[in-house]
């Protein structure tokens, strides 16, 4: 993420990635616990609360980091699409 977006710090302190961990698939904090699963649960329907009480060891940090991510890499292919 680029140094000037404002969440980068936010983004780049909760989002990991490590080779041989759920393929090397964005996870939250070096859990098994992918951003694909947080965005997931969203969009099947669950709310943040729903989601911090089956999941305990989530944040609502670490949701606001995975929704920021998506949103940086949707825009950065949206402008890939647009200006290639």
């Amino acid at each position: 993420m680029p140094p000037d977006n404002p969440n980068a710090e936010l983004v780049e302190r909760i989002i990991t990635v490590q080779p041989g961990k759920r393929s090397g698939q964005p996870c939250i904090r070096g859990m098994r616990m992918t951003v694909d699963d947080v965005l997931g649960y969203l969009a099947g329907g669950m709310t943040e609360e729903e989601l911090l009480h089956d999941f305990p060891y989530l944040t609502s940090e670490d949701i606001k980091a995975c929704r920021q991510y998506n949103e940086y890499l949707t825009q950065r292919t949206l402008k890939f699409r647009l200006y290639d």
